[in-house]
């Protein structure tokens, strides 16, 4: 996943020394050059020192970054000293960018308080973020108020707000793909088109019918189903695996494949329970995992709001994510749960992983129609959940996101499980219960449930608990 370009403006203020602005340009542009992000920055020679002070600098400024607004993820404003409060929100409206912006402001010393290195950027900073707020303009705040942009808190800061922007901007536009209905059992999947195309979020529908009767026309020897079979063998062990259900599944994903290109689409959640087992003789669940793993999540049960969340948690950490079900308790510990599927979770989820046989379907559809799993053990890791829903009676988009940990407790059972480790997961779960969300839960291997939760609610204005920081 791409790194982000930034657009920075550096603040100055004409009573304050002006070396400082020339010093924290320097610093700030270093920083995120070092880091592999992209800059979008006035130079040396537009104004003084590269900085904005002036209604004119502000222009110029603003000029700059909208010249440059198909590159421009984020905006940065970082303040070396007080700067100037007008000059940054006249940049920033004037660039016409809705982008998110991070506000920073410099550290000052403690033996450098006379007038040649005093920065009071703590006090600019409440004077900039005031001028936003008048002008309606949404920011992100840094962790501590002033911070030193060489620092490794900084660091910390950028990559979080690193993963607003790509949520952003990942979330305009976005097209998914459902493929099949929903399955008549699963009442809980429900969705509405409706309000995900009002948030910007387009739903591309396919018959299933469809896809299978692609399938029907494509030739053993075809050359797209001969790649997909051979990349399912390199992809897991597959020695169990009756051949012939081998080549209904290569035959499967390509024209999957195919469909995603030429509809451009960014996921897919497909139906699974129980027609294509019943009727065509495998479950896709290899081929979803596949596509997870490859950065084109994919969800089970035409759950289009659980691909919603794996989608946002896969921008957040520019790693795969995967749908699971709250499916146990464990032992006794009221912190601890059980994460179970059937799988098709990504195969970087699992300590090791073998295809094999849904064995719940396999009881009413016959084990013969049922291999294509992938199954395994998920690996003991940091964790963020992430839960999206539309919330159809009020036209809303609502989500929950926290963090936890897959644990080595020891646990036998079968299709892809963990034992996860959540504080306070009593009070999780009955806020899941009181609103209404799904039994279904995106995770991914990565602790990014700040910058989840700041870009839906800052920027997307959904409705957001973050557990173990939101009050219920």
């Amino acid at each position: 996943m791409g790194k982000v370009t930034f657009g920075v403006i550096v603040g100055n203020r004409g009573f304050f020394p002006d070396v400082l602005a020339k010093e924290g340009r320097k610093d700030i542009l270093e920083v995120l050059r070092q880091n592999g992000y992209g800059v979008v920055a006035l130079s040396m020679t537009e104004t003084k020192y590269g900085a904005v002070e002036t209604f004119e600098d502000a222009g110029k400024c603003a000029e700059l970054f909208a010249s440059k607004a198909g590159q421009i993820g984020g905006l940065i404003v970082t303040l070396p000293n007080f700067g100037d409060e007008r000059g940054i929100a006249e940049a920033i409206k004037r660039s016409g960018l809705n982008v998110p912006i991070l506000v920073q402001a410099e550290d000052d010393v403690a033996g450098q308080m006379k007038i040649d290195r005093r920065r009071d950027s703590f006090c600019g900073k409440i004077s900039v973020c005031n001028n936003l707020r008048q002008a309606g303009i949404p920011f992100t705040l840094t962790s501590s108020h002033t911070v030193q942009v060489t620092s490794a808190a900084f660091q910390e800061d950028l990559d979080r707000f690193a993963a607003v922007c790509r949520i952003v901007r990942g979330l305009k536009n976005v097209r998914f793909g459902a493929i099949g209905s929903r399955p008549a059992a699963f009442n809980t999947v429900r969705y509405s088109e409706k309000v995900l195309e009002f948030a910007g979020i387009s739903v591309e529908p396919v018959d299933l019918y469809e896809i299978l009767g692609k399938v029907g026309r494509l030739s053993d020897s075809d050359r797209a189903v001969k790649a997909k079979l051979n990349a399912i063998h390199k992809y897991t062990d597959t020695q169990s695996i009756p051949a012939e259900g081998l080549l209904k599944m290569a035959k499967f994903g390509a024209v999957v494949d195919q469909w995603i290109k030429a509809n451009q689409l960014s996921g897919t959640a497909i139906q699974c329970w129980t027609a294509l087992e019943e009727f065509f003789g495998i479950v896709p669940c290899t081929l979803m995992s596949m596509m997870s793993q490859s950065l084109l999540p994919s969800a089970c049960e035409v759950d289009v709001t659980g691909l919603l969340a794996m989608y946002i948690l896969q921008l957040a950490s520019g790693t795969p994510s995967a749908l699971l079900d709250w499916n146990n308790n464990f032992a006794e510990d009221p912190d601890k749960c059980v994460l179970f599927h059937c799988s098709n979770l990504p195969k970087s989820f699992f300590t090791s992983d073998k295809m094999d046989y849904q064995e719940i379907i396999a009881g009413s559809v016959g084990k013969e129609n049922t291999y294509g799993t992938i199954v395994g053990r998920i690996k003991p890791s940091p964790a963020t959940f992430c839960r999206t829903m539309t919330d159809d009676v009020e036209g809303v988009l609502r989500a929950y996101v926290g963090e936890g940990e897959f644990t080595d407790d020891a646990l036998e059972t079968f299709g892809g499980y963990g034992v996860m480790k959540i504080d306070d997961l009593q009070t999780l779960l009955r806020y899941i219960c009181r609103m209404g969300f799904e039994h279904h839960v995106a995770v991914s291997l990565s602790n990014t449930a700040a910058p989840i939760a700041e870009a839906l609610t800052t920027y997307l204005g959904w409705d957001v608990y973050h557990h173990g920081i939101c009050d219920l």
